[in-house]
């Protein structure tokens, strides 16, 4: 079983139209242990349908280092028939420079990654648990229709 860590969001201002910016840093544990983290972003103003997030398995104990780490990039976005998901390229991730989360996978390595079920795990538990997620797809629909 895996619990998410729900701490509060990062709001900042967009420099270029005054929207609001949310980044979510959140911390997964299963069995009470540190098991993961992730990151997701998106904003309210420039609103492209999608979130653009980022899992790191791979150790997460006081002791663990980055380079025990793997970075899983990805967008999630909803549509009629529900949550969608697709794995992107590291140069594609807001957070491709951050040490701290590990070695960042390009799409084609992180399908083929022994780790890829506990990411799809995680990211059902975006959609379904994180209230900030599920906020910003309410007020993404309603402005589509």
């Amino acid at each position: 079983m895996i619990e998410i860590e729900l701490t509060e969001p990062n709001r900042s201002i967009c420099g270029c139209c005054g929207g609001t910016n949310t980044s979510l840093t959140r911390f997964v544990y299963q069995n009470g242990d540190a098991y993961a983290v992730y990151y997701v972003m998106f904003s309210e103003t420039h609103m492209d349908d999608a979130l653009a997030g980022v899992i790191s398995l791979g150790g997460w104990g006081s002791e663990d280092l980055p380079e025990n780490r793997v970075a899983f990039p990805f967008v999630l976005w909803h549509d009629e028939n529900g949550y969608k998901i697709s794995l992107t390229d590291s140069n594609e991730s807001p957070w491709h420079d951050v040490e701290i989360l590990g070695r960042m996978l390009d799409r084609n390595e992180a399908l083929n990654h022994p780790w890829i079920n506990d990411v799809f795990h995680i990211t059902d538990h975006i959609a379904e648990n994180d209230s900030e997620v599920i906020d910003y797809f309410k007020l993404d629909s309603s402005m589509i229709n």
